[in-house]
């Protein structure tokens, strides 16, 4: 492969999903970490969008995780893709949705008040009953075999590591083969170290930053700690 840099932020899901498919697919890479709030100039001239993740291929530059995670696979050996059309197109499917939960995520914590903020968590709910219907045996989305929607989900899980311990949301709880195949995916290394140790410190510091519901939460578990 041309030599390849990703353009990376430290607390971006969409990241995660390439660095799975990289780690997943053994591919050398190197790795650039810029600040979404003071966004550098060489930056805003290669990203259209403004976000990362990017890929930059030689001299040409890849932007969207789905489109990055696909490349990936099908310029090296092997494949995290099913083999017929349209398994394939239903995988696609599922990495979209894996999308909008993660939209529904970034409205949960946003959400300005109690009422705002519960309904935002109904509708995650419903996100997640509609994927417990629908998963098999697992341990992962296509049963034994690692996938793209897997690289999607475990950034999409992790959230929720800090969900329950900073500010005791539960929300997983009451699907079961989610749960499951959350911890099928944060047991496998490509999904785990695909941040570092500092991650859930850095994320629980950015909702409590948020000013918004979710921010107070955060702050009473803090007063529940500190008192104990």
């Amino acid at each position: 492969m041309s030599d390849l840099t990703l353009v990376s932020h430290n607390l971006c899901p969409y990241v995660q999903r390439a660095l799975i498919t990289l780690a997943e697919k053994s591919i050398p890479h190197h790795r650039v970490y810029v600040s979404l709030a003071d966004k550098p100039a060489w930056f805003t001239e290669i990203s259209p969008l403004g976000k990362v993740p990017l890929l930059r291929v030689g001299d040409e530059v890849l932007f969207e995780s789905s489109v990055i995670c696909e490349y990936l696979d099908e310029t090296t050996p092997g494949s995290l893709h099913p083999q017929t059309p349209l398994e394939r197109a239903r995988h696609r499917a599922w990495i979209e949705y894996a999308s909008t939960i993660l939209n529904g995520i970034v409205g949960l914590y946003n959400a300005g008040d109690a009422a705002e903020f519960a309904d935002h968590g109904a509708r995650l709910s419903d996100r997640f009953a509609w994927l417990e219907r629908h998963l098999g045996p697992g341990p992962y989305f296509a049963d034994g075999a690692f996938s793209l929607v897997d690289a999607a989900f475990g950034p999409t899980f992790r959230y929720f590591d800090t969900f329950e311990s900073a500010c005791g949301i539960r929300i997983l709880d009451a699907f079961p083969k989610v749960g499951r195949w959350r911890r099928a995916l944060m047991s496998r290394p490509s999904v785990s170290q695909a941040v570092d140790a500092g991650y859930g410190d850095r994320l629980e510091d950015f909702l409590r930053q948020r000013m918004s519901h979710i921010s107070t939460l955060v702050s009473g578990r803090d007063v529940s700690r500190a008192s104990r």
